[in-house]
């Protein structure tokens, strides 16, 4: 085999990478330039000016040890990012970085597909295979260092003049179309694990700020408070047939009174990033990941209170460090959850929930339920057979294989069971309304995406993110003794909300004093 130097195996593997592993990227760079005579030249210059980044990206790393090593890791890394931005339409940002560390087996084996093997196949172990065999001709240390700076020199020359001569695209493209630089495969997906893995550097040390220690429950009050807490699991609410919604999906809930809002929005589009983010005191204009973590969130404030006794139910992945220090229990397999077939069902989590508010001889109690919901892409998973009422639907994680209606018919039988699940437990609370003031709300964690404009599942980066990502269901059921409540709440479904609200609303029902509450972000508050 005959020997190549290292500049030539690099512009080999970055033109190989632009050709096949960025046809996400093109494919969203032709929706807003699309072929044609005016915008041919201009697209052209663009795949040179990429293949000029990845190839100033390799030259980086191409040492004599580590090049062969490195380069075929990012050869894999770009093979699956490719899967998902083909067929999902995904950005690789920090927060799917954090989503795909935080995902569990049978998370990972939801994504698991035949075609994922297919382009890592191709895209990855080939290619690799290749690079591996190849033989690499190195000179002195003098004559690389020589060959590299010519490569860099003539790399940014190209790019300069490719810029240059179509500068008037180039500043459309780079003010007015930021987002598409998202789309370049590898660079930012790598730029994205660099700053996951700084984030998580900077964090390692972080110091957990008490807040809310001045919480107390007012001795006069000695009503007990039963509040269950659902977070639900990509649930947007335009799927609610309590908001609108056509379909019957919610034909359990409209028998039970609850109050449905119509213009909620989420904090994030990840629950990695929304569920820590709605339990804490931040806005989602100041909330990150290091003040989520570094700061004790509203379960804490509750704690603090003394009366308030806390259990906090799994069915999803975890709480995200949100349930650390109250009660927790795992309901993802069958040793906890007695309600398992293909997979352990949400309803298992209130399962001896009545034996545990009876266990509570003192204090108020707060419950929280986190969902497995609607988790896709395995839509059809999310629910038991019996619930399969809109048909028929998709039966594969690879969703570009099915059908919009497919797709959308899983979906909703997802939610149909979801209603179920609410029903239960508003009948659960029903059962204790004469001994507690009780309540359930259930807000879900973001929306998702089912195939609008090629764009599926969740955890677009937040600005540019379609709203059926971030406009979530929130449904409130109110026992007799918050008639008051309710009757206000009824006046304002449409208002607009956020997570935000839920700390604040949380506190002004369980009656908590603290200086942090604030009664204008609380939905129940009225300055009538």
């Amino acid at each position: 085999m005959k020997r190549l130097t290292t500049a030539k195996l690099i512009i080999i593997s970055a033109v190989f990478i632009v050709l096949f592993n960025n046809l996400a990227f093109f494919r969203n760079v032709i929706e807003v330039y699309p072929i044609s005579w005016g915008n041919i030249g201009f697209l052209a210059s663009l795949a040179v000016a990429l293949t000029g980044v990845i190839i100033l990206l390799l030259t980086l790393v191409s040492s004599t040890y580590t090049f062969k090593p490195i380069l075929i890791l990012i050869l894999f890394i770009s093979s699956i990012a490719s899967y998902f931005m083909n067929n999902y339409n995904a950005v690789i940002d920090h927060t799917m970085i954090e989503n795909i560390f935080s995902t569990n087996m049978k998370e990972a084996v939801d994504l698991f597909s035949f075609k994922l093997v297919l382009y890592v196949f191709f895209l990855g172990f080939l290619p690799a295979l290749w690079i591996y065999r190849v033989k690499v001709k190195h000179g002195t240390v003098k004559a690389e260092f020589i060959s590299r700076l010519k490569l860099v020199a003539i790399t940014l020359a190209v790019i300069f003049f490719s810029v240059l001569i179509f500068s008037k695209f180039y500043t459309s493209f780079l003010r007015e179309h930021k987002p598409l630089r998202y789309r370049t495969n590898p660079t930012y997906s790598l730029y994205s694990m660099g700053k996951y893995l700084g984030n998580k550097f900077k964090d390692r040390h972080i110091e957990l700020k008490r807040i809310g220690e001045d919480a107390k429950i007012p001795a006069t009050d000695t009503d007990r408070e039963l509040i269950i807490l659902v977070i639900g699991e990509a649930a947007r609410v335009d799927r609610f047939s309590l908001n609108g919604y056509p379909r019957e999906t919610n034909p359990l809930l409209k028998t039970d009174d609850v109050i449905s809002l119509r213009n909620v929005q989420s904090c994030g589009t990840s629950t990695s990033v929304s569920v820590p983010c709605m339990f804490s005191i931040y806005s989602r204009g100041s909330y990150s990941e290091k003040k989520g973590k570094s700061t004790e969130n509203l379960l804490d404030v509750l704690s603090h209170a003394n009366k308030v006794n806390i259990l906090w139910r799994e069915n999803n992945s975890d709480s995200k460090d949100v349930a650390l220090r109250v009660q927790y229990e795992d309901y993802k397999n069958p040793d906890k959850n007695p309600i398992c077939d293909e997979e352990c069902r949400d309803k298992g989590m209130l399962e001896g929930l009545q034996d545990y508010i009876d266990s509570q001889p003192k204090g108020d109690i707060l419950i929280i339920l986190h969902q497995m919901g609607n988790h896709g892409p395995a839509y059809y998973k999310r629910y038991p057979q019996s619930f399969e009422k809109f048909k028929p639907t998709c039966k594969t994680n690879e969703l570009n294989k099915c059908s919009n209606d497919e797709i959308n018919n899983a979906y909703d039988n997802a939610i149909l069971y979801t209603d179920y699940f609410l029903h239960e437990a508003i009948k659960l609370l029903k059962q204790n309304d004469g001994r507690f003031e009780t309540a359930m709300i259930y807000l879900s964690d973001h929306g998702e995406s089912l195939g609008e404009k090629g764009v599926y599942l969740h955890g677009i980066p937040y600005f540019i993110a379609p709203d059926n990502q971030k406009n979530i269901a929130a449904i409130f059921w109110l026992g007799d003794s918050f008639k008051a409540q309710k009757k206000l709440l009824t006046n304002k479904i449409n208002t607009e909300y956020t997570h935000e609200n839920l700390f604040h609303t949380v506190l002004g029902l369980m009656e908590v004093n603290t200086s942090l509450y604030d009664k204008q972000k609380d939905i129940f508050y009225s300055n009538k």
